[in-house]
């Protein structure tokens, strides 16, 4: 997400344990200006352990570290640092949602609830191809929408994790579409926006449904009454350029 022709950009990946006895598996990336270190770096976080919130807080915290080490050489110490207060950053933010916490303590499967926001290329074979993911939907009791806008071909879904991960597979390895020469082909250009725990802000959708939009404000308005205003301004108004 930054261009990577100014600067240097670096991945770095580190499990930080003592987490309710999980390892967090933090995936850092660097990306640093040509004028580093007298600029700050631009820093993203990831990490499948915690939530989207949290990964911002985390980003946040190493931002404002970052500000006390401004003209020296930087990133060692972050990581040093973060690996130290990770716990208390997170403590701050909110309890971590893993999986295997969240199943010892007989919590409701409601907790796993996950969302997934996909992007599609293109579909040549449109009719089939929207039948196929309406089927799909089903069978893995996963709900949403499947969205088209001039070009943009969205498909949002929410369910168990298990069945989302699922449902990527078979989007993956079906010949669900066909090629410029009419023969049966898998979806290659497909690409995860996001992925994400369904918030107590989010809406869940109780059905799966098909919509064409003319407009992106009514687009936008979609993921609005679904309680996804942020989700829609940092992924959909990219797709656009």
């Amino acid at each position: 997400s930054f261009p990577e022709t100014h600067g240097i950009t670096f991945r770095i990946q580190i499990s930080v344990k003592e987490l309710l006895d999980t390892d967090v598996l933090l995936k850092l990336l660097f990306h640093l200006p040509v004028n580093y270190p007298s600029t700050l770096p631009d820093i993203s976080v990831n990490s499948d352990q915690l939530t989207r919130a949290q990964c911002m807080d985390v980003k946040d915290k190493l931002l404002e570290q970052a500000k006390k080490h401004l003209s020296e050489p930087m990133v060692h110490d972050l990581i040093l640092w973060i690996q130290q207060h990770l716990k208390y950053v997170i403590k701050q933010s909110a309890t971590v949602c893993d999986e295997k916490t969240t199943l010892s303590k007989g919590t409701s499967t409601e907790d796993g609830i996950w969302m997934v926001l996909l992007h599609l290329d293109h579909m040549r074979a449109k009719a089939k191809y929207v039948k196929t993911v309406e089927k799909w939907a089903l069978d893995l009791m996963l709900t949403g929408r499947l969205m088209f806008m001039g070009k943009i071909i969205l498909i949002l879904l929410q369910g168990d994790r298990s069945n989302i991960k699922e449902y990527l597979i078979l989007q993956k390895t079906s010949k669900v579409d066909v090629d410029s020469s009419g023969k049966k082909c898998k979806e290659k250009m497909i690409s995860v926006l996001c992925e994400t725990k369904v918030q107590s802000q989010h809406k869940r959708f109780q059905t799966f449904e098909v919509k064409e939009f003319s407009t992106l404000d009514e687009l936008q308005k979609e993921f609005e009454t679904a309680g996804l205003k942020t989700l829609f301004s940092e992924f959909v108004p990219p797709l656009l350029k």
